[in-house]
């Protein structure tokens, strides 16, 4: 029985492990994680039931085209009916009337004719909707971006664990080799505890970066909607292809396409157009209402018309009414007035709104340029550093260099690899950033 004990254990963390290793050998690339985000992201879901409500007032805007139809009724106890026909202080006539009464009946209307109010509404709504949905692609243009950090960060401190754990290979073999040295009494003593600092500070890296790759995969899980434990892994070992991006372009050409691409901006368009549906909405206060009605009624006993009847009775009418509302010719002047103030405010609003577009993809275009400067002057920088530092570790080994100056010369290399990762991140964040202000991300 202990046998066959041991035997389940080890199969069942045989499977744990290759169910372990089969999540992490799963790696998303960044469309994967957008696609993921789009579908799973909390904030996104929010604001998809906000976009889903402004579709519903179309349909509540539709439905008050809709004629109303009601149907009514009552029942209740009658009083006695007086009749001064002497005049108010003489004794009353008393008319038969029975103790109860109850009428039921419907009416009917049907808008024919306010002014084009209900169709303008409809309009209205229609374009609230499509401004809801720009916000909504803001909000997940914007997500995506920090996504985006989130990836590349995750991406760079894997990165920098590999490099680190690559040195702190080299420097243990180093250390070996400075021991060796030491017992034969070609090296000082410092030299042996200056590789074991040096050792003790990557450790100490390392820790610190273990700890910025957990919380880099944490905020990842949480733009997934996912739990935040788990598993996650990316393709960080791929090497970052920066020769699609290209140096050259004008920045005029991401202004214009964000002019008709960008949904922010379209967002001050949007309001335009429904301010100066306001204008119209409000100038047609002034003009008739046509309606057509029909009503008709049951009711017990008849005492709307003299003479009196216990008897049930029916009446009804179907006609045409119009309505104008002579006030509104004064009034409705001044809320005139004010529907087109607030249509040359947000005419202003988006001057402003192409202005400030237009600063941050400028800002944008130069931080890419500027990315780019950075991944060759990282480039140079470690063609230079390794060849000082194989310079530099052939006269120690020869004793014409002291430690400290080899020291140095491989944390200015490691240094220098950090530079040229983070250079080529900055180059893609600065890429996507453009992108998210011209809105074709």
């Amino acid at each position: 029985m202990k046998k066959y004990l041991i035997v389940l254990i080890i199969i069942s963390w045989w499977n744990n492990s290759n169910a372990q290793d089969k999540n992490d050998s799963e790696s998303l690339s960044l469309e994967q994680v957008w696609n993921t985000v789009d579908v799973q992201n909390k904030n996104l879901k929010l604001d998809d039931i906000q976009r889903k409500q402004s579709d519903l007032d179309i349909e509540i805007a539709k439905d008050r085209r809709i004629p109303s139809l009601s149907v009514s009724g009552n029942y209740g106890l009658n009083t006695h009916m007086p009749i001064y026909s002497e005049g108010l202080f003489s004794a009353p006539d008393f008319a038969p009337v029975s103790k109860y009464g109850y009428s039921f009946g419907y009416l009917f209307n049907l808008n024919l004719y306010n002014g084009g109010k209900d169709t303008r509404n409809i309009q209205i709504k229609k374009e609230e909707s499509i401004r809801s949905q720009n916000e909504y692609d803001v909000q997940r243009n914007n997500i995506r971006y920090a996504v985006a950090v989130a990836y590349y960060d995750l991406y760079k401190f894997l990165q920098f664990q590999e490099f680190i754990e690559s040195e702190i290979t080299t420097e243990k073999k180093q250390l070996a080799t400075i021991e060796s040295l030491f017992k034969n009494g070609t090296v000082l003593k410092s030299d042996v505890l200056r590789i074991n600092v040096k050792l003790s500070q990557l450790e100490l890296t390392k820790s610190d970066i273990d700890k910025k790759i957990s919380i880099a995969k944490q905020r990842l899980n949480v733009f997934m909607g996912r739990h935040n434990e788990e598993p996650l892994s990316i393709p960080y070992k791929d090497a970052i292809d920066l020769n699609a991006l290209t140096e050259d372009s004008d920045y005029m050409e991401y202004v214009n396409l964000a002019l008709t691409k960008s949904p922010d901006f379209k967002i001050t368009e949007n309001n335009i157009n429904i301010s100066l549906l306001n204008i119209k909405q409000v100038r047609s206060n002034i003009l008739p209402k046509v309606s057509l009605y029909s009503s008709y009624n049951y009711t017990y006993p008849q005492t709307s018309f003299y003479p009196y009847s216990q008897n049930l009775w029916g009446f009804g009418q179907t006609g045409l009414k119009v309505s104008l509302s002579l006030d509104q010719l004064y009034t409705n002047k001044h809320a005139v007035e004010k529907a087109r103030n607030t249509n040359d405010e947000q005419i202003q609003k988006m001057e402003i709104k192409k202005d400030a577009l237009t600063v941050d993809i400028k800002e944008a275009f130069l931080q890419q340029q500027q990315s780019f400067e950075g991944v060759k002057t990282a480039e140079k920088n470690i063609t230079q550093t390794s060849e000082s530092v194989r310079i530099i570790r052939n006269s120690y080994l020869n004793q014409e260099s002291l430690l400290t100056d080899l020291l140095d010369a491989e944390n200015i290399l490691l240094e220098a690899k950090f530079s040229l990762i983070s250079a080529n991140i900055n180059v893609i964040l600065s890429h996507l950033r453009l992108l998210v202000k011209t809105g074709i991300i």
